[in-house]
């Protein structure tokens, strides 16, 4: 990971609308940063999107954390990543989880 990084040098500042971009930081607030820096991520922009998250978090980072957020990542953006890093496919909502179900 990189550490003397400037977020809103990188990221659009309408992912993080609601902060001052400039005063994250990438260790302390990764799991705030990746899901927001994919929030509006489709197909076609995803390479563009992702490379600049692999610039300063690793795969396993990444991954991790998507897995784990609870921001409103897209599914296919979900997939998108485990498709990339060969890992098996999850999904951050599902009508199951919001009944409060366990997926069949």
């Amino acid at each position: 990971m990189k550490r003397d990084v400037n977020i809103a040098t990188i990221f659009p500042s309408y992912l993080f609308w609601d902060m001052k971009p400039d005063r994250l930081d990438v260790e302390r607030d990764m799991n705030l940063i990746i899901p927001r820096a994919l929030y509006y991520t489709d197909r076609n922009s995803f390479k563009d999107d992702i490379a600049k998250l692999e610039s300063i978090y690793s795969n396993t980072e990444i991954a991790t954390v998507l897995q784990h957020t609870k921001e409103k990542v897209p599914n296919t953006v979900c997939e998108l990543i485990a498709d990339r890093y060969h890992i098996p496919r999850f999904k951050r909502f599902s009508l199951a989880k919001r009944l409060g179900k366990s997926a069949v």
